[in-house]
């Protein structure tokens, strides 16, 4: 493969590669869409450095509403949020030391009717009104009580009437069935508590799950089931998005090469996993006006790919001039 070639860069790493250059330097690279880790806590983290990085836009999974709808507009990453965590009274992560209390809400009423004390159509309305993207309930039976079905039910139905979708952490036996169950729409986490059946795989699918990876967070067992369940899902024609779960741990803000080198060992390689990257979701469009960047030469096989992005950098749309030749 000539590294120049477009034709064969594209076909590598998806239809919207090309070999390019940064206009004020010189630098030759590689120019992608802009990437985005569907899962990250701004909290934990120091996220200037995610751009330099190459991330551009964060989906932060569980914050406080009223500090991230304070935040500024521009600049970058560009953030979208859940807000605090859904969970039930007593449930996970209240009272964890990394957990302030502004950053769950505690359900304890079903009520679909707004202004009830603990109703779900009271907390789903404070975060639509903070300016969420999406809403994040928890399901974690491994570390205390969770929501019933009736009520995760009430969740979802309050979120899709707000055009909201809803995106849940599942730990313990039978929290993919009763995510499920209710007709969840993504997956903050791969499942990784759990070997899902062929028929609970189906199901996601049908539903039109996003799952988002975090695949890296996780050792033994844990690790392995995830990566399965994952293959498996992927395989059906499920929805994968690149997320890594970042203030999990002590690690450097950026892309995680950790975390590509296990989609890619899930089976998600080359153009499937940059499209884990430039999916935008929750939100509709690309993130406008920046690129990623990779500098120097294409990969010429796909097992280069991961520790190849572990380079990029988000640069201004107007600084990259690219070969489409």
């Amino acid at each position: 493969m000539t590294h120049a070639d477009p034709f064969a860069i594209r076909e590598l790493l998806g239809p919207h590669a090309a070999p390019g250059r940064r206009a004020l330097t010189g630098e030759h690279g590689i120019v992608l869409p802009a990437f985005t880790d569907h899962h990250v806590h701004l909290h934990l983290i120091e996220e200037q450095g995610l751009a330099a990085h190459g991330v551009a836009a964060a989906l932060d999974l569980g914050g406080d509403p009223v500090a991230l709808a304070r935040r500024p507009r521009e600049g970058f990453p560009r953030v979208s949020y859940a807000g605090a965590f859904l969970t039930a009274p007593g449930g996970y992560p209240v009272d964890r030391s990394w957990a302030p209390d502004g950053i769950t809400r505690e359900i304890s009423d079903p009520s679909t009717h707004p202004g009830v004390p603990g109703g779900v159509a009271t907390v789903v309305d404070e975060q639509a009104s903070c300016g969420a993207s999406v809403i994040k309930v928890v399901l974690n039976s491994a570390a205390g009580p969770v929501l019933d079905l009736a009520t995760l039910r009430a969740v979802v139905s309050c979120a899709r009437e707000r055009s909201l979708p809803v995106v849940a952490h599942v730990e313990g036996d039978g929290m993919t069935r009763l995510a499920l169950d209710a007709g969840v729409d993504a997956f903050a986490h791969t499942p990784f508590s759990e070997w899902l059946d062929g028929a609970s795989i189906a199901r996601a699918v049908a539903l039109r799950q996003h799952w988002i990876s975090t695949l890296a967070i996780h050792d033994g067992v844990d690790r392995e089931r995830a990566a399965i369940n994952l293959a498996t899902f992927a395989q059906a024609g499920g929805r994968v998005l690149y997320g890594t779960d970042l203030g999990n741990g002590e690690r450097p803000v950026g892309i995680q090469v950790a975390e590509l080198a296990a989609l890619d060992a899930a089976g998600i390689r080359g153009a499937a996993l940059i499209a884990t990257l430039t999916d935008p979701w929750p939100v509709v469009e690309q993130t406008h006006a920046v690129a990623t960047f990779v500098p120097g030469t294409a990969p010429t096989t796909l097992d280069e790919i991961p520790a190849w992005l572990g380079a990029a950098t988000v640069v201004p749309d107007e600084e990259v001039v690219r070969d489409e030749h």
